[in-house]
């Protein structure tokens, strides 16, 4: 008879991901196009204007900071846990859990925001082609089911979808900002707009900067996939921080010279309060209309491999919760045949499909509200997590004599990010309303959800029994 079960409850997952897959998968969850088009004017208009490329530059100095003592732990790190099993392995399991926590928190809110995002740029694109206004949701939901598809079958089916997406996105960026490099006198010429805006804060143009990056350090949550992973791991950290930054930093000092240093901040502000694409625009301008249709669609692309990342994110933290008892453990089963995380993929869809539904009965505009509300949670617990790994990387090296670098890559550098880190999270919380666009009270309460995140871990992780703990020897979660 035919063994139809699909689980494996003991089985790990499996892959053969090499450098530059793990780099397509972390560089398509930041979503270049969708940065380059939504982050990149708004640090410019809120942010130092002309010179707001130095946040990307700055951020990507800091992420980088950060992870030198990350790499260094990864060759001790066998669980795929990413920033959860960091943060247990340093600061104990309690600490753990509730990073854990935060980085599902995280992870889902950026994720509902972009959804949101997704349903309003689809309308706005086939308003624009003449096609019929539709309310949001129904794209979101749409693309939620295409998205649950692919986060059920194997994750190598996902890096291919995610490549192709990315290259393409990429290309049509890179085509513009060759453009603007060849012809830097506008053409046809800005819109005159008298002297030259006063600049907002540096700190502003870091907050949209950073946000940017969310998600590289998904590297190390595909290790069991990965080919390698001692190798794989660190050259895949790296080589993502520094594509991510050079292309965020290049791309917006493009956009600074194709508009004019003393013009751009009126025009970046002008865009915002008129709800334009300021990008889209500019491609028209220097490569002509059919690129910035095809930049459009390409737009759809990107927030559409950006939900798939995040949704196999979230899938394989949720599997790792489940192998440790601290979520239920049928989350840790995977697919005989996909060698999938299935059941934490199908739990992630519903979630999805109810936060999606909650957002969309509540009549919430789906950019301003859900994605900005959403991107302010996700800012604020992804540099909580890095603050929480590099201070346990430093206590996982005090407390273990192992050997791996010196005490500049294991002590030092990691301490050094802490203080870094501290002093941008308290520039994120003073500027808060600035990245939600919401009330201070409101904005308050969004604030405080990943420390209450942290805190609710921190209850629940003295409860969690590992799945690996209840096999008979021999077998391996």
């Amino acid at each position: 008879m035919k063994n139809t079960d699909t689980s494996s409850p003991q089985g790990r997952l499996s892959g053969n991901l090499g450098v530059a897959e793990i780099i397509f998968m972390v560089v398509a969850a930041a979503a270049p196009l969708t940065v380059v088009s939504g982050n990149v004017p708004l640090a410019i208009a809120q942010g130092n204007g002309p010179y707001a490329w130095t946040g990307f530059v700055a951020a990507a100095l800091v992420l980088m900071l950060f992870s030198i003592g990350f790499v260094a732990m990864t060759p001790f790190m066998k669980e795929a846990g990413a920033f959860f099993s960091y943060i247990r392995e340093g600061l104990g399991k309690r600490i753990g859990c509730g990073g854990a926590f935060v980085a599902l928190l995280t992870y889902t809110a950026i994720q509902v925001g972009v959804y949101g995002f997704f349903g309003w740029a689809v309308d706005d694109a086939v308003r624009e082609w003449g096609g019929p206004h539709l309310p949001w949701w129904l794209y979101a939901f749409g693309v939620l089911a295409v998205v649950g598809v692919l986060g059920y079958r194997h994750i190598e089916l996902s890096s291919r979808v995610l490549g192709i997406a990315l290259i393409l996105e990429i290309g049509v960026v890179v085509i513009m900002n060759a453009a603007i490099v060849m012809h830097p006198s506008p053409v046809p010429p800005p819109v005159t707009t008298g002297a030259a805006e006063p600049m907002g804060p540096f700190a502003v143009a870091l907050l949209f900067a950073i946000t940017g990056f969310l998600g590289f350090e998904a590297t190390a949550i595909f290790r069991d996939e990965a080919r390698d992973p001692e190798r794989t791991i660190p050259r895949a950290t790296y080589g993502a921080v520094a594509i991510i930054g050079v292309f965020y930093a290049f791309s917006c000092w493009c956009l600074i010279e194709a508009w004019g240093v003393d013009s751009v901040t009126a025009v970046a502000r002008k865009y915002l309060a008129d709800g334009g694409n300021m990008v889209l625009d500019t491609a028209s301008r220097y490569v002509g209309t059919g690129m910035r249709n095809v930049m459009e669609v390409l737009l759809l692309t990107s927030l559409f491999a950006c939900l798939l990342s995040f949704h196999n994110i979230i899938a394989r933290y949720q599997l790792v919760l489940g192998r440790e008892g601290i979520l239920p453990g049928f989350l840790a089963q995977t697919h005989s045949r996909h060698s999938s995380p299935h059941s934490s993929s199908l739990v992630q869809t519903i979630t999805a499909v109810l936060l999606v539904g909650v957002a969309a009965l509540s009549g919430a505009d789906p950019l301003v509200t859900v994605f900005g509300s959403m991107a302010g949670i996700s800012t604020v617990g992804i540099v909580l997590l890095m603050i929480l790994t590099s201070a346990a990387v430093v206590m996982f090296f005090r407390n273990n004599k192992v050997k791996q670098g010196g005490s500049l890559q294991t002590n030092w550098c990691p301490v050094l990010s802490v203080f870094v880190l501290v002093s941008v999270l308290f520039i994120i919380l003073d500027n808060f309303t600035t990245i939600t666009g919401l009330s201070l009270g409101i904005s308050t309460f969004l604030a405080v959800m990943p420390f209450v995140a942290l805190l609710g871990g921190w209850c629940l992780g003295g409860r969690g029994v590992s799945v690996a703990a209840q096999m008979p020897q021999g077998q391996e979660v």
